[in-house]
């Protein structure tokens, strides 16, 4: 009887993948759990198991494909003896090495170092399948790359770091060189990556959809600084993470939208979705683009609550270890371009959601204060709204709400 591998649930609002590679070829044997293949979201990439142990006797959908939740995949003939797949393949394979006799001194080999081989075989990580691909059609040597999955597994985001390091010194080699008259230029042709294909589809469609306007202030960051340097020393002893700035905008941003909820919701039809909680999404740049994993309930959380989280997070983004479930849920999103060195923009909105705050580089610039010229650490914010549901009155208000927030963290503490 033959058990169908089926596309598993991706998660909140996210209905297709590609099929990215294919662990095992017809006719392999597989036990149960073994990883068939890796289906590419817009997200994160996810391995699919063996539902049984037995043959898988056909491959239904080739690689590269667009497959829909709950299609079929392949077909595993349970219970029945396939070949053994080739070692290069993983798991499966190392089983059946393992399990295999070794041959016998004097028969042609050295028993002792074929134990010994199939023994580091087994012990030796099966590396993500869309990982060995890519080693594969670069000519890289798995040894050579810094896997950071579990167990020094290698991942497709670690070989795509190595990719882009040789490709920037290739670059900045070619920099290097005169060009020569009439030399032809040189192009490359790089298919878009799922999640780039996703981002630059949800951007468009956010411009196409909300009625999109920004809003600017500036905050005088010095009360925030000084705080920050008079606590830092104790708050990281206390509690094991820095103390950022970002935990000020997450704290000031949940008082602002209890404040105007309008920003804190979202259009649903011909509804209005008010949420009673703040999920606050962080936005985060990766080698593979742009992310935006979620701090659940912010509103209840400490500033070393929020700094942790957003540690953790940071930390799995870059990495590309976050789960669905962190993707997915974020009513408000922060945006800070200030750690590249934007000095303004105007950050785009991540639909559904009705706002996103820009923050910018901290710079130093003559203000007026109480009549008299000073120089103080000027930081410019954006907040980018969707008219549909939230009136200038509303955005600019939510702002100013923050700006006062961030230039007396008093407020927080008080909830004024």
């Amino acid at each position: 009887m033959a058990d169908e591998v089926r596309v598993p649930a991706l998660g909140e609002s996210v209905s297709e993948a590609v099929v990215g590679s294919w662990a095992r070829s017809v006719g392999d044997a597989v036990q149960a759990d073994d990883v068939l293949c890796e289906l590419e979201t817009d997200k994160i990439n996810i391995e699919v198991p063996s539902p049984s142990s037995g043959q898988l006797s056909e491959i239904l959908v080739p690689e590269g494909s667009t497959v829909e939740v709950g299609a079929v995949l392949a077909r595993i003939e349970a219970g029945a003896a396939g070949k053994a797949p080739k070692a290069s393949r993983g798991g499966a394979s190392k089983k059946k090495e393992e399990a295999a006799p070794q041959p016998e001194s004097g028969s042609g080999g050295d028993g002792n170092a074929a134990a010994g081989s199939a023994g580091q075989a087994v012990r030796d990580p099966e590396h993500a399948p869309s990982a060995k691909r890519l080693m594969a059609e670069h000519g890289i040597d798995p040894p050579s790359v810094q896997g950071t999955g579990r167990d020094d597994r290698i991942m497709k985001e670690d070989v795509q770091r190595v990719i882009e390091a040789g490709r920037a010194a290739a670059a900045a080699e070619h920099d290097r060189q005169v060009p020569r008259a009439g030399e032809a230029e040189e192009v490359e042709r790089v298919r878009m990556t799922r999640l780039r294909q996703t981002i630059a589809s949800r951007l468009k469609s956010a411009q196409n959809t909300a009625a999109m306007l920004t809003t600017y202030n500036e905050a005088d960051m010095s009360s925030v600084m000084e705080l920050r340097a008079e606590h830092k020393e104790t708050f990281l002893k206390k509690h094991g993470v820095r103390l950022g700035f970002m935990s000020f905008f997450v704290k000031a941003c949940c008082t602002a939208l209890a404040e105007i909820p309008e920003v804190n919701a979202e259009i649903d039809g011909t509804d209005i979705v008010y949420k009673r909680f703040v999920h606050m999404g962080i936005a985060v740049g990766t080698p593979s683009g742009l992310v935006v994993p979620v701090v659940r309930n912010a509103h209840s959380m400490t500033f070393a609550e929020v700094e942790k989280r957003i540690a953790e997070l940071g930390a799995k983004a870059r990495d590309g270890r976050l789960s669905l479930q962190e993707l997915q849920g974020g009513t408000f999103t922060i945006s800070n371009g200030g750690v590249y060195g934007s000095l303004m923009s105007s950050p785009i909105l991540n639909p559904p959601q009705s706002g996103i705050l820009g923050m910018h580089k901290i710079q130093e610039r003559p203000v007026a204060v109480d009549g008299q010229v000073a120089i103080r650490p000027m930081m410019y914010l954006a907040l980018s709204y969707d008219h549909r549901i939230v009136d200038g009155k509303g955005a600019v208000s939510f702002l100013v709400r923050v700006k006062e927030a961030i230039e007396d963290p008093r407020r927080l503490l008080m909830e004024i």
